[in-house]
């Protein structure tokens, strides 16, 4: 059965075929660390993590890489204004290193709570200074790049394919560059490849350094711009062109754009093959940004008593390629169909059934259809509310199937509740008051045991305890 994907760089749903039979080479964007990541940044991640089980299932032996940006970010994306992370550092009164190393311990904590596969590789951009300035000597050489007062530029103008990803020609992206222009640019769609430390600035020159990465270089004292890490980084452990690049469609227009363009026109070669983008995350109907105090991180949801896993099957109700909007509504009917699901596997028996082959056709179909969450789901809710399927069978197809979703059903598949002595303690008092008719008295029982966490529900064969 084909895989097929959704080429930003082609504008096409095409069959995949890697590069090397059987391995594929998958870089994906990973967080800039100088805050928690939030739900559009967690959407990002959790369709890679979709991508790479998905490309897991079809048999591939999966290089995953994906950097962690933790240096050179400025605020705003563009060439000049503040790093993130000397920002973040001046906010939580920290140092620099310290906020890349704090975020990024948040960063693989919400990972694991979102039940992300860890990627093979996570490099971080100030362990590869030295790629970086190399990657710049070589587009340097080739004539690509150019020194400003504050810094290395690279030339768009010498690339005639710049603007093959966006699908935009260099006075298009120009007619949209924001206001203050840089005086020095030869064009203003050029971006920085390596910035300069202000002059008497770094630690070596002036007491109190207003900038605390920076590293020396062929050009002075400075950092790397944003785009290069990507470049520098996906060439050290990919090679120069690899398979499946990823990311958010806000990468597009700029980021995506200048990392092709600096692999291009350092070595000559198509950075990647498949350029793979998720769209974003409105929030009820609207834009999500941290003025709007709407810019969620995972654990704000869980302070709202969402289970991370919730988030996860929110996401997956809709298309990567479709704007999902979040509510919290929508979460908690999303948390709610997931604790269904967790409740109707418990009945199953986990021992040596075998796959239902014609539902795992059907997923496998949805998902080698660029990924086809909403489809999946359906399957997997067929799955397990079909009554005409042994319970044996059931177990093992949900299994099969939640290898490649992800939600964490195994914890779940044939193991029944396990409730505190107080709780069970309630559960017996109820019981009683509802033989004894004491309707009012049972009624605050049953509430008494939801605020512990628990749903009594009245069976044939007495009551029975689910998780809320």
């Amino acid at each position: 059965m084909d895989l097929y994907l959704t080429n930003t760089l082609t504008r096409k749903k095409e069959a995949f075929t890697p590069i090397e039979s059987g391995k594929v080479g998958l870089y994906s964007c990973g967080p800039t660390v100088y805050y928690y990541a939030h739900i559009g940044n967690l959407r990002a991640f959790t369709f890679a993590d979709i991508l790479r089980r998905t490309l897991m299932m079809n048999g591939y032996e999966v290089m995953h890489v994906m950097n962690i940006t933790d240096v050179g970010h400025l605020v705003g994306d563009g060439d000049d204004g503040e790093d993130k992370l000397e920002k973040g550092a001046k906010r939580d009164g920290k140092t620099a290193w310290e906020i890349a190393q704090f975020y990024t311990d948040a960063f693989m904590r919400d990972m694991a709570k979102l039940n992300i596969l860890t990627p093979n590789k996570l490099p971080r951009a100030t362990e590869h200074i030295e790629e970086q300035i190399q990657m710049i000597e070589d587009l340097e050489k080739n004539g690509y790049a150019y020194r400003t007062s504050d810094g290395v530029y690279f030339d768009t103008s010498k690339l005639e394919t710049y603007g093959r990803l966006s699908g935009q020609k260099i006075d298009e992206k120009e007619e949209g560059a924001r206001i203050g222009i840089h005086s020095e640019k030869k064009n203003l769609s050029d971006f920085a490849l390596w910035k300069l430390s202000v002059p008497g600035a770094h630690s070596e020159h002036a007491e109190g350094s207003k900038r605390q990465m920076e590293w020396e270089s062929p050009w002075g004292v400075g950092f790397p711009g944003w785009h290069i890490e990507c470049s520098a980084m996906s060439t050290a452990y990919l090679g120069h062109t690899f398979d499946i690049h990823t990311g958010g469609i806000d990468h597009i227009p700029v980021h995506h754009e200048n990392e092709l363009a600096q692999t291009e026109g350092a070595f000559g070669t198509l950075q990647a093959k498949y350029w793979l983008h998720n769209e974003f995350v409105q929030i009820d109907g609207g834009k999500m940004s941290k003025s709007l105090g709407n810019a969620y991180a995972l654990h704000e949801l869980e302070e709202r008593g969402f289970d991370p896993l919730a988030f996860r099957y929110f996401v997956l109700g809709a298309h990567y390629r479709s704007s999902i909007n979040f509510t919290f509504d929508a979460l908690e009917a999303a948390q709610n169909a997931l604790k269904s699901i967790r409740s109707m596997v418990r009945e199953f028996d986990p021992h040596g059934g075998a796959v239902d082959e014609g539902l795992y056709a059907r997923f496998q179909q949805a998902m080698n259809d660029d990924l086809n969450t909403p489809v999946a789901l359906a399957v997997l809710h067929e799955t397990v509310k079909n009554d005409a399927l042994p319970l044996k069978t059931k177990a093992a197809t949900v299994r099969r199937i939640d290898q490649v979703l992800g939600l964490g059903l195994e914890d779940y598949i044939g193991r029944t509740v396990e409730a505190p002595l107080e709780v069970l303690a309630l559960v017996e008092a109820r019981e009683k008051a509802r033989k004894e008719k004491h309707w009012e008295e049972s009624d605050r029982l049953r509430d008494e045991i939801k605020t512990l966490g628990f749903v009594v529900r009245d069976g044939e064969d007495g009551p029975e305890l689910q998780e809320v």
